[in-house]
C-alpha cells in the first residue's frame, strides 16, 4: 500500500493544468541526488511547477488523507462505534467554526498583529494561520468535550454518539452562518471557499507547521493501538486489565483532534475519509488495531490523492474543490455501508 501511495504521488505531480512529462517529474525529484546520472528537464519551468507548486500540495494530501484515517480508525475503536469519525461527531464543523470566526474577527481578537509575519529557516509564517490552527482546534476540541458529557453513560447507544455528534454540527453551523453574515465580501468568499475544502496555495511553510503535529501526534495514537484492541471487549474487560479507560478515552480522542484540525484549518472540510478508511482496511485485514491504524493512515492518503488528482483534472484549467468530489464519493460510500447492513441483517 505503501508503495501505492508514492506511485500515485508521483503521477499526481505530473498532472494538472500543465501536464509534466513523467521523464521530467522523476528529472526535478532525483537530479539533485544524481546529478550526474539524470538530465535536466527539457522546460526549465517544470522545475518550478513541481517544487514550488505541486509537491507542498502533494505532501499536504498525503498529511491529510493520512491525519484523517488515522483520527478516524481512533474515535471508531475509543468509541466502539464503525460509524463514528472526525465528521459524523461534529469535530469538522467546530474546527471549521473556529476557523470562519479566525478569518471574520481575527483582526478585533488580536489587532494589527493577526496581519503580521515571521521567518524561521528561511520561510515565512503568517500569525493568521496560527490563529486559525489554535481555534479550529480548541473548537474541536469543545466538539468532543460535549460528546464525552453527552455519552457519559457507558450503557449508550451507538446511535446516540452519533445523533450528539449531529446536534453539535448543528449548532456550530449556526456559528458558522453568523459569521458569514458578519463578514465582508472578501471574508465571505474566503470562509465559502474553505468550507468547500481545497488543496490550493499551499507553500512549504504550511508543511512545515502540519507534519510535526502528524508525525507526534501518529506515533502516540499508534502507540495506543494494543489499548484499544482491549477495548474492544468492553469497559469492564479493559478495567480489569488494568487501563484506566477514562484517560485512554480522553487522550485519544484529544489527540485525534489535534491530528484532523491541523490538517483541516489548512484544507477546510474534508469529509468521509474518517468513515472509509477505517471500513475498508477492516475488510481487507481485520480488526486489528496494532495494523489497522497505519494502514487507515495509507489508505486515507491515497482515497484523499486521487480524489485530488481527479479534481484538478475533471475542469481543468480551472479546479474543482477536493471536498466536493469527497461529499460525492463518502454519500455512495454511506448509501453503500447501511443497504450492506441491511442485507446482511435479512440474510
Amino acid at each position: 500500500m505503501s508503495l501505492g501511495v508514492a506511485v500515485v504521488s508521483v503521477l499526481a505531480l505530473c498532472v494538472g493544468a500543465v501536464d509534466v512529462p513523467l521523464a521530467d517529474t522523476v528529472s526535478v525529484l532525483f537530479r539533485g541526488l544524481m546529478p550526474g546520472l539524470i538530465a535536466e528537464p527539457s522546460n526549465p519551468h517544470y522545475a518550478t511547477i513541481i517544487t514550488e507548486m505541486r509537491a507542498p500540495r502533494i505532501v499536504l494530501t498525503v498529511l491529510t488523507g493520512v491525519s484523517l484515517g488515522i483520527a478516524g480508525m481512533v474515535m471508531q475503536g475509543l468509541l466502539r462505534n464503525p460509524l463514528v469519525s472526525p465528521f459524523t461527531l461534529g469535530v469538522s464543523t467546530a474546527s471549521s467554526f473556529g476557523a470562519a470566526m479566525s478569518i471574520v474577527f481575527g483582526t478585533a481578537l488580536f489587532g494589527t498583529a493577526y496581519y503580521t509575519s515571521f521567518s524561521i529557516l528561511g520561510m515565512t509564517f503568517s500569525f493568521s494561520s496560527f490563529s486559525t490552527v489554535m481555534m479550529s482546534f480548541v473548537f474541536g476540541l469543545c466538539s468532543i468535550a460535549i460528546v464525552l458529557f453527552l455519552t457519559r453513560d457507558s450503557n449508550v447507544s451507538r446511535s446516540t454518539v452519533i445523533l450528539s455528534g449531529v446536534i453539535i454540527s448543528y449548532i456550530f453551523q449556526a456559528g458558522i452562518m453568523f459569521a458569514k453574515y458578519a463578514s465582508d465580501d472578501d471574508q465571505l468568499r474566503e470562509i465559502a471557499l474553505w468550507m468547500m475544502g481545497g488543496l490550493s496555495n499551499v507553500t512549504w511553510s504550511t508543511i512545515v507547521i502540519v507534519l510535526p503535529v502528524v508525525l507526534v501526534c501518529g506515533i502516540y495514537l499508534e502507540k495506543l493501538s494494543s489499548d484499544i484492541n482491549v477495548l474492544s471487549s468492553g469497559d469492564d474487560v479493559a478495567r480489569n486489565l488494568g487501563i484506566d479507560v477514562r484517560k485512554l478515552r480522553n487522550r485519544g480522542l484529544v489527540f485525534s483532534t489535534l491530528i484532523t484540525t491541523v490538517c483541516i484549518a489548512f484544507t477546510g472540510i474534508i469529509g468521509f475519509i474518517g468513515l472509509m478508511a477505517p471500513h475498508i482496511c477492516r475488510m481487507l485485514i481485520g480488526n486489528d488495531s496494532r495494523y489497522l491504524l497505519p494502514a487507515s493512515a495509507l489508505m486515507g492518503a491515497a482515497i484523499l490523492l486521487i480524489s485530488d488528482t481527479f479534481s484538478r483534472v475533471v475542469m481543468r484549467p480551472e479546479e474543482l474543490p477536493v471536498g466536493i468530489i469527497m461529499y460525492i464519493i463518502g454519500g455512495i460510500f454511506f448509501i453503500w455501508l447501511v443497504c450492506g447492513k441491511k442485507l446482511g441483517d435479512r440474510a
